[in-house]
């Protein structure tokens, strides 16, 4: 019988004193490209004469900011594992479209770096766009074929600044692992791809959902929600759970598990763009519900689009 295992509901460890120089005992900030560049190697310098050997020295947790308890178990996953933290925040403007949300998207740094000083992150790199992409700026990095799948379908090129811009981050720190969250799965694929491909030497570790109490994904967007929305919102999780639990009753066909969850799709005020059963890791249609797959949905309530998702892990418990 399946076993059903919860997103987390906070982060999952207390960060740990810090371990590597006092030059980078608090948090500091670069704006700079290059110079946080010069700051990540001198940490790495600073923690290889601390204590040598064939240790994890760099994680790195990006954003695009506007901080949750999501965000924070990236971190925290880090500052377990890792003997320095990096994070970045950057509204990439590579990744949205001309009718999205660029302009509003919630802009809130004071407040992020002081969440992220106190969980312990070591270098903290927000770069202006002008910064990131200046003047005569001409490369993009694309995974074709994951890039159209899921999202990629309806969000034509998102994928396209996904990729450009961690690509940069990750030659920009050059982290041991990075660290992703489970919700956006199709991000997940694409960038483990890119790794893949490239020959990058980062690991990648993803992490959990995180949900509030009531089963919403936690997303910087919720932040748009009217109270009235974000009731409207919870039929996304009460959806995937009535999949996973005809998984769990036994059902196997996925488009049968699937009519299950869209019975909980119905609102008038809420508009579905996908609902789908596919391969976790090429992102695929699978006709059968079983270890490896992921069942992903995306839908918009009111002007706000949100996404969530399940996996099916490979012992066959489901990671909602």
């Amino acid at each position: 019988m399946p076993r059903f295992r919860r997103g987390r509901s906070s982060p999952a460890h207390d960060p740990p004193q810090p371990r590597f120089d006092k030059r980078f005992y608090n948090m500091r900030t670069i704006h700079d490209p290059a110079e946080f560049r010069r700051l990540c190697r001198e940490l790495r310098a600073a923690l290889e004469n601390s204590q040598p050997g064939p240790l994890r020295r760099l994680g790195f947790v990006p954003t695009m900011g506007a901080l949750h308890a999501g965000h924070l178990a990236l971190v925290a996953a880090s500052r377990a594992r890792d003997q320095a933290t990096l994070a970045s925040i950057f509204v990439n403007p590579l990744q949205f479209g001309p009718q999205e949300d660029l302009a509003r998207y919630p802009r809130t740094l004071a407040a992020d770096q002081a969440a992220l000083s106190q969980a312990g992150v070591a270098l903290l790199f927000a770069p202006a766009p002008e910064a990131m992409y200046p003047g005569g700026f001409s490369t993009r990095v694309e995974v074709e074929g994951l890039s159209q799948r899921l999202c990629g379908a309806s969000r034509p090129g998102h994928f396209r600044g996904v990729a450009t811009v961690v690509l940069k981050l990750l030659l920009l720190c050059r982290p041991e692992t990075l660290y992703l969250g489970r919700k956006d799965a199709a991000q997940v694929a694409i960038l483990r791809r890119m790794i893949s491909d490239l020959n990058l030497e980062t690991s990648l570790e993803i992490v959990p959902i995180v949900r509030d109490a009531d089963g919403l994904a936690l997303s910087s967007r919720n932040l748009y929600l009217s109270p009235g929305e974000r009731a409207t919102a919870l039929a996304l999780s009460r959806a995937l759970r009535r999949i996973a639990d005809a998984y769990a009753r036994g059902e196997r066909l996925a488009q049968r598990a699937l009519a299950a969850g869209r019975a909980e799709l119905q609102s008038p005020a809420l508009a579905l763009e996908y609902l789908a059963a596919v391969n976790a890791d090429s992102l695929l249609p699978v006709e059968q519900l079983g270890p490896g797959a992921l069942v992903a949905l995306a839908a918009r309530v009111g002007a706000t689009r949100l996404i969530d998702n399940f996996m099916i892990l490979a012992d066959g418990e489901v990671q909602l």
